[in-house]
């Protein structure tokens, strides 16, 4: 009798730990989409996943960075990340500007052979080119900052791009420098749609680098 209710006592337990087993497997762990989580769009070595655009002798990689220096050309994100289409989403590199130096991050856009992006809209990058008084942080000659940089040359700065329904913020080092709410009835093709992003060389005398691109696709 002892050695029978010892057997079923055993069984029970066994069961018992599978059952919990089973359930702590199969619980579902949240935030582990894609549509939830920072991912990576350049991989710190390369420009695989990356295509250049009209002067691809302005793109190299250097210590762990893209350089962005020559005449005008555009670097388009091509990779598999969201198929390299994105709608809302928040996007975050990290930037340093060289003195004088223009560049830009194109979002919503779409790859062209030459010339400037004619879709989408550009975050501009300019702490001291003085031809152009839109400096970073600006939505390019929609809501523009003016003059007044948010950052210094020869240090690096987190630039942050949100994108949601039809509402747009720029934050710099985590300080919103801009925001804009797109009118429904705006023309044209510099609107908001879905695309990819790009990096803008501006002129040979301009140099920036990028590193740390990363991108939180929230569809």
């Amino acid at each position: 009798m002892n050695t029978k209710l010892n057997k079923l006592t055993c069984l029970l337990a066994f069961f018992s730990v599978s059952l919990f087993a089973c359930t702590k497997t199969e619980k579902p762990v949240e935030n582990q989409s894609p549509e939830n989580e920072w991912v990576s769009i350049w991989d710190g070595e390369t420009l695989e996943g990356w295509k250049a655009a009209e002067n691809p002798d302005a793109f190299s990689v250097e210590d762990g960075k893209i350089v962005v220096n020559g005449t005008r050309g555009h670097l388009y994100y091509q990779g598999p990340v969201a198929d390299a289409n994105f709608n809302d989403f928040e996007f975050k590199a990290e930037v340093y500007t060289l003195p004088d130096a223009n560049s830009g991050i194109f979002f919503h856009t779409q790859y062209q052979e030459e010339g400037w992006p004619q879709q989408g809209y550009e975050a501009q990058v300019n702490a001291t080119y003085d031809p152009d008084p839109r400096k970073t942080g600006s939505l390019y000659s929609v809501n523009d900052v003016m003059n007044n940089a948010p950052h210094p040359d020869e240090e690096w700065f987190t630039y942050h791009i949100i994108v949601i329904d039809k509402n747009i913020t720029f934050k710099i080092n985590d300080e919103t420098v801009m925001e804009f709410t797109e009118p429904d009835d705006r023309e044209g093709t510099v609107k908001l749609s879905s695309g990819t992003f790009a990096l803008q060389a501006h002129d040979p005398d301009s140099k920036v680098y990028y590193r740390n691109i990363r991108v939180k696709n929230l569809n």
